[in-house]
């Protein structure tokens, strides 16, 4: 892991000088975990360049707990914007997630934890154990025609 080069730029791009015609600080680093070459623009230029470096490679870790609670949390927007509500909605889906996979563990259920909270979705009021919503291996539903009702097809 190390520092390149740690440059001051200019755009040169007319459009992008136009929104932003301040210098900005380009640092190239390498990262010897992932053998990548990156490159960081910022209008920081109190902070070391590797302070910089580790502070991206910080909001890349939140970016892919994001992205994880996205995918698996199925939380798709947020409710609120506040502090708070964004804390209990996440606090709120991480809850259900660990409970769901302490009951996929505990039941032993072949099923994903996709799967489980699909389930548990459809079945969330009826009247039923657990263990016996989650363990129907198949989810038939019986084609019944009243008596009145004509087939439209042989």
């Amino acid at each position: 892991m190390g520092i390149q080069c740690d440059q001051t730029i200019v755009t040169a791009i007319f459009h992008a000088r136009k929104d932003y015609p301040s210098k900005l600080r380009r640092i190239r680093y390498y990262d010897s975990e992932t053998d990548r070459r990156l490159v960081f623009l910022t209008n920081n230029f109190t902070l070391s360049a590797r302070t910089i470096a580790d502070l991206y490679k910080c909001r890349w870790q939140i970016e892919l707990f994001f992205k994880w609670i996205k995918q698996r949390l199925r939380i798709k927007a947020f409710y609120e914007t506040s502090e708070n509500a964004v804390k209990t909605q996440v606090w709120i889906a991480i809850s259900v997630y660990v409970l769901v996979a302490t009951v996929k563990k505990e039941l032993r259920l072949d099923q994903s934890l996709y799967t489980i909270l699909q389930i548990l979705s459809v079945s969330l009021f009826e009247k039923m154990p657990i263990l016996q919503v989650l363990s129907k291996n198949d989810y038939t539903f019986t084609n019944h025609i009243p008596n009145n009702q004509l087939d439209l097809f042989d």
